[in-house]
């Protein structure tokens, strides 16, 4: 027998609201079946929404991961996928890298402009 899961199961298993369920839904990146006006997940859509949760949390956008799960219903299926994903996942660590230097650059930035207000404040005899 068929294991389905409601709105209300996922949300609350995931953590998320059912807006962000038809969001995902609306960008066709799940497929719940309808019955009447009820939504209901298969133990694949669960899934999907694992995965789809997983690629947001570490900054995928949704184009990113709407490619991600085409390459893998089109051949060669889970092996492009896994590469595609490989890829991806370089090029966030690079994006990432990238703004941890520009984080640094900026706090060395800020330290200076501090020191240079401090060494003044006591030019001019005031202290902090």
């Amino acid at each position: 027998m068929n294991k389905y899961y409601t709105i209300t199961e996922l949300t609350r298993e995931f953590g998320v609201s059912t807006r962000t369920l038809r969001f995902y839904e609306d960008e066709g990146l799940i497929h719940p079946e309808r019955r009447g006006r009820t939504r209901l997940f298969r133990a694949a859509d669960r899934r999907l929404l694992q995965e789809i949760l997983r690629g947001r949390r570490i900054g995928f956008t949704i184009a990113e991961i709407r490619e991600i799960i085409q390459v893998y219903k089109e051949p060669p299926g889970e092996l492009g996928q896994l590469k595609l994903m490989m890829k991806r996942i370089d090029e966030k660590r690079d994006e990432l890298r990238q703004k941890r230097r520009d984080i640094d650059e900026t706090l060395s930035e800020l330290d200076t402009a501090e020191e240079a207000c401090l060494t003044r404040l006591a030019e001019i005899g005031v202290g902090t």
